[in-house]
């Protein structure tokens, strides 16, 4: 097995999960081809804690954490395992990492992995997001994980680039221009590999629009942590909607 590839996906509203449409199509075809992961580390934006938590449980428990949707979605199962063996790898390697088993796999997981890996079959644990870390230490705490790649785990970063719930406009089918501007200065810094300038958002005006929150940023810090100088980055997804969500998502692979 080589070194695995890497997802960002920008997951947007939980009703991917059970749409099909252009970004759940996608989803379905973006891993064709590859080797199955041993497991899966997630880093969710909708696990937002105080202090570093992962799981270690054999069958974590499916989170359904957002409110007046469709009936079908809460129906939705996706039973996947635990794997106390890549939970304690993840302890080995970030000592500022505990575990806690309060949470499970939330629809920033399972909405996306359910069309990835419709089998559930592939064992997923999840790593917290400390609010109290700055974007650098974030990704000084995902460059710990960087020899997961080679151990056969898939690293899935889940939240979005721009997710300003406070300024979305429903019935709009794309960003508003100061949305746009933001995902397209991201993707030139990604694709450009200057790291650091994204690191250093975080006091940028625009960063406060395109994220008043960050958890939904901070996912994509634990990818860019781990890319290399033989690794291949891949835009998909890329757009977005409601004036201020973005759903532009990210493949790092090998050459």
């Amino acid at each position: 097995m080589g070194k695995m590839p890497m997802l960002f996906v920008g997951h947007g509203t939980p009703m991917n999960a059970i749409e099909d449409n252009q970004y759940s199509n996608t989803w379905k075809r973006v891993l064709k081809g590859y080797e199955k992961p041993k497991a899966i580390l997630s880093i969710s934006a909708h696990w937002y804690t105080k202090g570093s938590y992962i799981q270690k449980v054999e069958e974590p428990k499916q989170i359904y954490d957002m409110y007046g949707f469709p009936k079908e979605l809460y129906e939705l199962k996706y039973p996947v395992s635990g794997l106390e063996e890549l939970s304690d790898r993840v302890l080995e390697l970030a000592e500022e990492v505990s575990v806690n088993n309060n949470w499970g796999i939330d629809h920033g997981s399972w909405s996306v992995l359910c069309h990835i890996y419709p089998e559930a079959d592939i064992p997923v644990v999840q790593l917290s997001i400390d609010g109290d870390l700055s974007l650098k230490e974030h990704f000084e705490l995902g460059k710990k994980l960087a020899s997961l790649r080679e151990e056969g785990i898939l690293i899935l970063g889940s939240g979005n680039i721009l997710h300003n719930l406070r300024d979305v406009e429903w019935d709009r089918k794309d960003m508003t221009e100061k949305g746009k501007t933001f995902d397209d200065t991201i993707h030139d810094l990604i694709q450009g590999r200057d790291f650091s300038s994204i690191l250093e958002i975080e006091n940028n005006e625009i960063f406060k629009y395109a994220a008043p929150t960050p958890e939904h940023f901070i996912p994509l810090v634990y990818i860019l942590a781990n890319i290399e100088e033989d690794d291949e980055i891949e835009v998909f997804n890329r757009g977005g909607e409601m004036g201020s969500l973005s759903m532009t998502s990210y493949l790092i692979k090998e050459l």
